[in-house]
């Protein structure tokens, strides 16, 4: 296994979640998000998270 992708990660993408980690990312921090539904980290990542330092994860694995 390689070194740590992020500074923390999260799992939940409901409001309270993205707002966290979007917070997270403007104050300097690489966040590492998951969401049970896939489809919902693809598209905090291609929208609200667009340009900013968090990284998705499919997979509690990942």
């Amino acid at each position: 296994m390689s070194g740590p992708v992020g500074d923390f990660g999260l799992i939940g993408l409901a409001v309270m979640g993205q707002n966290l980690i979007l917070n997270a990312a403007d104050n300097g921090f690489t966040v590492v998000a998951f969401n049970r539904t896939v489809s919902k980290v693809d598209h905090f990542l291609e929208n609200e998270a667009k340009g900013k330092s968090i990284v998705g994860a499919h997979s509690i694995e990942e």
